[in-house]
């Protein structure tokens, strides 16, 4: 979560915070192995820049068209954590988020912890699919995040209205509190949306299926890109692997074996 406090200092007028936006995403970051390797990967992929953090060496901040949209941490080896892509949510308290998903089955793996401006947490649901929680300030200009990062999140688990309940305890979802995120249940997905925008997804299959015991749930990050099949070939040529690839998405493996998805822009 460097982002924050280097793109604060940085001189951005407007600061928005996650008491006005709660309960959406706000970032994503990757845990990577190697950070050398994981720039070029991204850079040449997804054609990101990179910023250095105030963290230290091991974090990134990636940067397109000058806006911050990912945090890249190469702290799996150090940490003994997971290489994945971790989406955030924004949240009022860090501390209240992280109780309410003890209460309610799911884990603390992290936090939550001081990082001025703000505070953070690492958690998994009761499926154990890993999410964090922000507390404090967000990017400089939020909505140019979402229109530079990813196209939206989806969380790939065993029983969506399960889930979608969890996880609306704990981020308040659906709640009469000014700006809380609406969830619906539209062409087979529960579908949340943020100011009237798609942000996130949660898929179980067929709403009269019996949950999927071979799913392992997770979320799965979404980047809008201009051509899904360029992207799926630089992957390949830097070391990566397509894992499915469609006309409009591909589902697309770093080197450290990360995985994500790449949305043609204009299927979002």
């Amino acid at each position: 979560m460097n982002h924050h406090r280097s793109y604060a200092a940085s001189g951005a007028k407007e600061v928005v915070s996650t008491h006005s936006v709660f309960g959406a995403p706000c970032w994503v970051s990757l845990t990577s192995r190697d950070m050398e390797a994981t720039q070029r990967f991204y850079g040449a992929v997804l054609g990101w820049e990179w910023r250095r953090g105030s963290l230290g060496d091991h974090f990134r901040t990636a940067l397109v068209n000058g806006v911050p949209v990912a945090g890249i941490a190469a702290v799996a080896s150090v940490w003994q954590m997971a290489v994945a892509w971790t989406p955030y949510f924004a949240v009022a308290s860090a501390d209240v988020a992280a109780s309410r998903a003890r209460e309610r089955g799911g884990t603390v793996a992290v936090g939550p912890i001081s990082l001025p401006p703000g505070r953070a947490a690492l958690l998994a649901d009761r499926d154990g699919a890993t999410f964090g929680v922000w507390e404090g300030e967000l990017i400089g200009n939020w909505e140019a995040w979402r229109t530079a990062a990813p196209a939206f999140i989806r969380l790939h688990t065993r029983n969506a209205f399960d889930s979608a309940i969890f996880y609306g305890e704990i981020l308040d979802w659906a709640s009469d509190r000014p700006g809380c995120c609406e969830v619906h249940y539209e062409g087979g997905e529960v579908v949340l949306r943020s100011r009237g925008d798609v942000v996130a997804r949660i898929e179980s299959g067929a709403l009269e299926a019996a949950p999927d015991p071979t799913i392992r749930p997770h979320w799965q990050v979404h980047f809008a890109v201009p051509d899904v099949a360029a992207c799926a070939r630089d992957a390949e040529r830097h070391g990566g692997s397509v894992l499915v690839k469609g006309a409009d998405e591909a589902v697309l493996r770093d080197p450290d074996g990360a995985q994500f998805t790449v949305t043609a822009q204009a299927a979002r």
